[in-house]
This record gives C-alpha cells, sequence and structure tokens, in this order.
C-alpha cells in the first residue's frame, strides 16, 4: 500500500510547503497500481506537498482479493517518515526488519516510524473478499527523522460523535480526544462516518487542514467532495462544517505547518539529494541499515534517482 512517490507527484527538489488562509482548494488524485492493488494518490501534488506534517495519502481500493490474488508488496525502506495503515474493509499483514508480523483489520491502526531507516511488506493473508483502506505518510521533524526504527498496532482507537458524524482519531488530537498513537509533530489524523445530516468539527486556526472522501460525498462551502478529489482547506479555521450527501466516509488530515525543507523520492522522506542518494545506495548494498524482513515475496529494487541517470542522448 505504501508509495512509491514518483515525479508525477513531486518534482525531488527541497521545498518548504506554505499554508494559505482559509480557502477550499480541491485537487485530483491520480490513478497509481501499487502491487496488484488499484490507488488514487491525494498527496502529494505539485504544489502541495504537506498538510502540516502529512505528506502522503492513497486510497488504496476497493479490490476484490483472494488467496491467490491480493496485496503483495515485497520489503521495501523508508527513512524519515511515518507510515499510517487504515482500513475500511479487509485484512492486511504487515511485516518489518524489526521482527515485527501484525495482521490489521478494519477499526485497528498500524504505525510504522522509519527514522533512519526501516523496511517492511504489506501481504495479503488469504482473505477472500474486499480489500480498502488508508495509507498515509507523517514527515518527520528534524529533531526526530534520525531516531530509531519503531513499530506499534493500536487495537482499539477513541471516538467522539459531533452531529451526524462519528470521528476516530486515528493520530494527534481532535478538539479533546486524543489519539494514543506516536505524534512526532502537533497533527490530527480522523477518520469521519457521516451520516445524513450536518457535522460540524473544531478545528484549530493555526494549524492546515485537508480533506479526502473516501466513500460518498459531502458538501463543504456550496462544493461537492466526491472520492478522487483532495480538498485543502489551508489554516484559520475554528470549526468545520460538513453536510453529508450521502452515507460518507472521510479523512480528515491537519497539523500546524512543518515549516522544513523536505526532498521526497521513492519511499524516502529527506531533506536534500545528498540524503536521498546515501538511502538507495545503502538498499542496493543490501547493507544492514534497513534491515532484513522475513517476507518469502521478491525484494523491491529500486529505481535510481533521476539526477544520477544521464540525461537523453548523452
Amino acid at each position: 500500500m505504501s508509495g512509491p512517490v514518483t515525479d508525477a507527484d513531486s518534482a525531488p527538489l527541497a521545498v518548504t510547503d506554505q499554508p494559505s488562509a482559509a480557502c477550499v482548494e480541491l485537487s485530483d488524485s491520480r490513478d497509481e497500481l501499487v502491487g496488484r492493488i488499484r490507488v488514487r494518490r491525494a498527496l502529494p501534488r505539485r504544489g502541495r506537498r504537506t498538510i502540516g506534517a502529512w505528506c502522503f495519502a492513497d486510497h488504496m481500493g476497493p479490490a476484490d482479493v483472494d488467496e491467490r490474488n491480493g496485496l503483495s508488496i515485497g520489503a521495501h525502506p523508508h527513512i524519515g517518515l511515518q507510515t499510517v495503515t487504515w482500513l475500511l474493509d479487509g485484512q492486511v499483514l504487515h511485516r518489518d526488519s524489526l521482527g515485527s508480523e501484525q495482521v490489521i483489520t478494519p477499526g485497528q491502526l498500524n504505525l510504522m516510524t522509519a527514522g533512519h531507516g526501516v523496511s517492511h511488506s504489506e501481504e495479503g493473508t488469504g482473505h477472500r473478499g474486499t480489500v480498502e483502506g488508508a495509507q498515509l505518510w507523517v514527515a518527520q521533524p528534524s529533531g526526530t527523522r534520525d531516531s530509531a526504527p519503531a513499530f506499534e498496532h493500536h487495537g482499539e482507537l477513541p471516538q467522539v460523535e459531533y452531529g451526524n458524524a462519528v470521528a476516530t482519531v486515528l493520530v494527534g488530537e481532535l478538539g479533546d480526544t486524543l489519539s494514543p498513537a506516536r505524534r512526532d509533530t502537533p497533527l490530527v489524523g480522523a477518520d469521519l462516518a457521516l451520516h445524513d445530516g450536518s457535522a460540524v468539527l473544531p478545528l484549530r486556526r493555526d494549524w492546515e487542514y485537508g480533506l479526502i472522501v473516501l466513500r460518498g460525498g459531502v458538501a463543504l462551502d456550496d462544493q461537492v467532495i466526491e472520492p478522487g478529489r483532495l480538498a485543502y482547506l489551508g489554516e484559520g479555521r475554528d470549526e468545520l462544517t460538513l453536510d453529508a450527501v450521502e452515507p460518507t466516509r472521510a479523512l480528515l488530515l491537519g497539523g500546524e505547518p512543518l515549516g522544513e525543507k523536505i526532498t521526497m523520492w521513492w519511499n524516502f522522506v529527506g531533506r536534500s539529494r545528498d540524503e536521498i542518494d546515501c538511502a538507495y545506495q545503502s538498499w542496493q548494498a543490501q547493507d544492514d541499515r534497513f534491515g532484513r524482513v522475513g517476507s518469502a515475496l521478491p525484494r523491491i529494487p529500486a529505481p535510481p534517482p533521476h539526477w544520477q541517470q544521464p540525461a537523453a542522448g548523452l
């Protein structure tokens, strides 16, 4: 489910995103194939890499899976980010170089911190039926991005009702409701289950926010947000009023603007091309930086960064 980021998503240059004032900026997600599963990539986009520290958002599926055809993503590496895995349907098996082996089902959360370097695989479980979910990345700040890797699983998460919506707080805080999951910057990631009618959510004026609809549709400031689009909401809002036009599931992402330049390429989040080059060389050399994953799936080789490739015709 995770990555990779390509040049079509975000030019691999060190960039600091600047938050906008309160707005509703709509952008289309981009279709990708990750493993054998179709995903809609809402973030990053050229011109909008981050929302708070959130730097990546894929909506996976829904896809039909069985014992032979399902999620099949072999071992691949990460640096400088946290992966947040959330399912609406189905099952996924997580394995990583820390020795973690964890099946995740709807209502549960997997959070892996890459720090200086970690590798993992994402696999089917033999589940027959439908799989659907979201894979999110959080860019780690300078204070923790070179730290040791870690993994945590949360079988239950706090929920709170706002009018006709039930919010499950995946990471961070929404109003007075706080997730038990690790957070390295002030932020929120919440799953919203909306019934017909309105919901008013509390926001923080000094944070920026975005909304990704996974199922259904919501009206926001006279615009209807449907699956396949990212609504960037800017900062300066005290609250957010959503009107469900049908039963809806959506993700609210927000946080304090990161305020740091980041370079994104493939499965890495760094601060410079030199950092990305070092990570790429370690993965290709199969040295100890990323460890080993106990998976039967083939290890995924990294393509060389485009700046290492000779220019066409030379």
